[in-house]
Parts: C-alpha cells; sequence; structure tokens
C-alpha cells in the first residue's frame, strides 16, 4: 500500500466505489457507499448487446459509466460470469464464447479509459455477503452458494477471498453437483421443499466434509423462500440466508476494487 510523502500514514480509503454486474441479460452498475454496503445512487441497467463481444460488451459498459459523473480515480470493480484468473475469462456463462481467453481489464480499458477489477460474478456477491451481509460478523472460514440456475459459490478465509471455487461442479454420486440441487433442478423435476432438500442435503454435506466450514450462507432468488428448505438440512456447520440479494454483486465488485487486489 502507498504511503502519504509527507506524513508516512497510508492514505484515507475511498468512501466509494463504482460496482458493475455484467450478465448474459443486463449490464447494472452504480456507485456504492462502502461504509453503509449500499447504491449511492440509483441503480441503472442496460441490456446486454447480442452477441455480447468483448467489444460490445465494453462499449455498453462505457455506457453505464457515462450516465454517471465519476472522479477519474474512482475504483471501478466489475463482476463476470466466468472463472477469471488475474483479469483473464477463463469460461464464459451466458455470454458469447469469445470472452474466453481474454483479459476483461484490458477489454474495459480500452473502451473506457479506466481500470477495473474483474472478478467472478458468485465471488463478487458472496464477498459483498461477508463484508455488509449475513457474514459481516463471522470469523474463519465462509462459504456462501447461490441457489439458481447453477450453483455458485463463494469462499472467504478470515476475509480473504479464495477464487474460482466452481463448488457447483463438484462431481457427486456420479453427478454434476448443480444438474441435481441447483434451484433450476427443482423446478425441472417438480421436487417439492422437501425432496428437494434431501439433495441440498447430500450437497451440503459433501461441501462442508471437503472445506469445514465455520458459517455457509445461501443466496439467489430461492433465498427469500429459505423457511421452506433451510429448516430441513441438519448439518454440523450454521446455514443462513443471504441479506443483500440483487445488490450483491455490485456491492461486493465496489468493495474489492476499492481494496484493489482479489487475493492480498
Amino acid at each position: 500500500m502507498s504511503t502519504s510523502p509527507t506524513t508516512g500514514t497510508a492514505p484515507p480509503a475511498p468512501r466509494l466505489a463504482f460496482g458493475i454486474d455484467i450478465g448474459g441479460s443486463g449490464i447494472k452498475g452504480a456507485p456504492v457507499d462502502l461504509v453503509a454496503g449500499e447504491f449511492a445512487a440509483e441503480r441503472v441497467r442496460i441490456p446486454t448487446p447480442q452477441p455480447s463481444t468483448p467489444e460490445a460488451v465494453a462499449r455498453t459498459v462505457g455506457e453505464l459509466l457515462d450516465a454517471f459523473a465519476l472522479p477519474a480515480g474512482m475504483p471501478v470493480g466489475v463482476t463476470f460470469p466466468a472463472v477469471i484468473q488475474h483479469g483473464v475469462a477463463r469460461s464464459a456463462a451466458n455470454v458469447d464464447e469469445s470472452w474466453i481467453g481474454t483479459d476483461v481489464t484490458a477489454v474495459i480499458r480500452e473502451a473506457t479509459g479506466r481500470e477495473a477489477l474483474a472478478v467472478n460474478d458468485a465471488d463478487a456477491a458472496g464477498y459483498a455477503e461477508t463484508v455488509y451481509g449475513a457474514a459481516r460478523d463471522a470469523r474463519g472460514v465462509v462459504l456462501v452458494v447461490t441457489l439458481g440456475t447453477g450453483i455458485g459459490s463463494c469462499l472467504v478465509v478470515d476475509g480473504t477471498l479464495v477464487p474460482n471455487t466452481e463448488l457447483g461442479h463438484l462431481e457427486i454420486d456420479g453427478h454434476d453437483a448443480e444438474s441435481r440441487a441447483a434451484d433450476s433442478a427443482r423446478e425441472r423435476d417438480d421436487l417439492d421443499w422437501e425432496q428437494w432438500a434431501e439433495r441440498l442435503q447430500r450437497y451440503f454435506r459433501v461441501v462442508e466434509d471437503l472445506f469445514w466450514p465455520d458459517l455457509i450462507v445461501v443466496g439467489g432468488g430461492v433465498s427469500k423462500k429459505h423457511a421452506h428448505f433451510l429448516p430441513l438440512l441438519d448439518l454440523r456447520t450454521p446455514i443462513v440466508p443471504a441479506t443483500l440479494r440483487n445488490a450483491a454483486g455490485i456491492v461486493g465488485a465496489a468493495a474489492l476494487a476499492a481494496r484493489g487486489t482479489v487475493l492480498d
């Protein structure tokens, strides 16, 4: 961390940062109050261009940023539906496959003139829950799992994000885990809450045996209905619903951008 040349102390942490959530259908963004963990202005959403190539998406990100009067040095964080290694997309979910192998940060820099920190979307949302949400007072190993079309995962250890865990793709009983336990599998197979809870029980028991988390947080849209299924689970790990919901990705991206790195 840089220090002040006159006092030798670290510069004050930024109060605001900007978060952008890139998805298959929409690109959303807002400035974030890093003290409160809340939007500092109304969120703006622009439809994701089709095809969602790097150049087209980066132009849309530029349009979104131009909708706000942002200081030149404001930290910018971008969530992306992919494994992100040092700013480079190694996969692509619900966006054009031409993203694979693309440096997300470089494409955004070229289109906008701004530096941005790129992070996996589940990692951003999960990190936000550990700083501002359901796990804000937790210590040790926190696992955030989002249940939706697939299963996203985020692992945070003593406040530091361990990126790209991709625990929805664990092979359990011969199946890709999310093909059996995601919320989309519940709907596809017309499962009642008890039947789905049996699948979740198997999934979470395997995960807790691998990582021994101190807390599990469950996100995704279905977390609003947590009373129907979380009490049916018999785990040794405390498990609670997420609280930030749709704001989590933007808030987490902004917080990580202000921090300056995913792993430090």
